[in-house]
């Protein structure tokens, strides 16, 4: 068995015991393998292990590996995205993480539409109110989600989030529950299912499974330290 292939077995096991962990059913948290920066054999040692769904981050990057990998596999851009990049990244990946304000949802809507299909996204929250992050303000996503509902081609899964870095999972914990939270509240009050939670890294996926996470966004603890 290769290293990567270990590590991914590693690392669906602490993600079934967080989630029976909090009562949860572990087939319901889906990881998300996150590759960028990482080379094409690492990334097919990973699927001969059985990981289908990878993470992108750069469009540039990830066209020759989808390219490569063919259709087999599903991909989802976890990035900051700009909306001149919107018609390039409706062509290749299943779902859109970082939707966090119109102008980029109108432009996936407009992409999506070009091409008679629907763009799945998640809207992106910054719960800390960090400026070096990208994300809509938490008060602001009831109001977007409404916009979002007169745009045809788009349809919105969840919510993500990327909380501050702090070396202790438990700190972070908070945000992951304030995004389960917020998620609850909008479903009550806009009557909308918004079933994604894509929350949780590395270093604090667990303390993400057991507040709710459905799917978890974890790179170096399947393919190592990025050099």
């Amino acid at each position: 068995m290769s290293r990567i292939a270990q590590n991914l077995e590693e690392v669906r096991g602490r993600i079934a015991a967080a989630a029976r962990g909090a009562g949860r059913d572990p087939a319901l948290v889906r990881l998300v393998a996150v590759s960028k920066t990482v080379p094409l054999e690492h990334i097919q040692a990973a699927v001969a292990a059985g990981q289908l769904l990878f993470g992108e981050n750069y469009l540039q990057e990830a066209r020759p590996k989808i390219a490569a990998l063919g259709p087999a596999l599903s991909w989802h851009f976890i990035g900051h995205l700009q909306s001149n990049k919107a018609k390039a990244a409706v062509g290749l990946f299943d779902v859109i993480h970082g939707v966090d304000r119109l102008k980029l949802a109108q432009a996936l809507d407009s992409a999506a539409a070009s091409m008679g299909g629907t763009q799945k996204i998640l809207i992106q929250v910054n719960l800390a109110g960090e400026a070096s992050k990208s994300g809509a303000a938490p008060e602001t996503v009831p109001g977007l989600l409404r916009e979002l509902g007169g745009l045809p081609h788009l349809q919105v899964l969840g919510l993500m989030t990327l909380p501050p870095w702090l070396a202790d999972p438990e700190a972070v914990r908070p945000y992951f529950q304030a995004l389960r939270e917020l998620r609850d509240r909008l479903e009550a009050d806009l009557r909308q299912p918004l079933p994604e939670l894509s929350m949780g890294m590395s270093g604090d996926f667990e303390a993400a499974v057991a507040e709710g996470a459905t799917l978890v966004r974890v790179g170096t603890a399947i393919f190592g330290s990025r050099g």
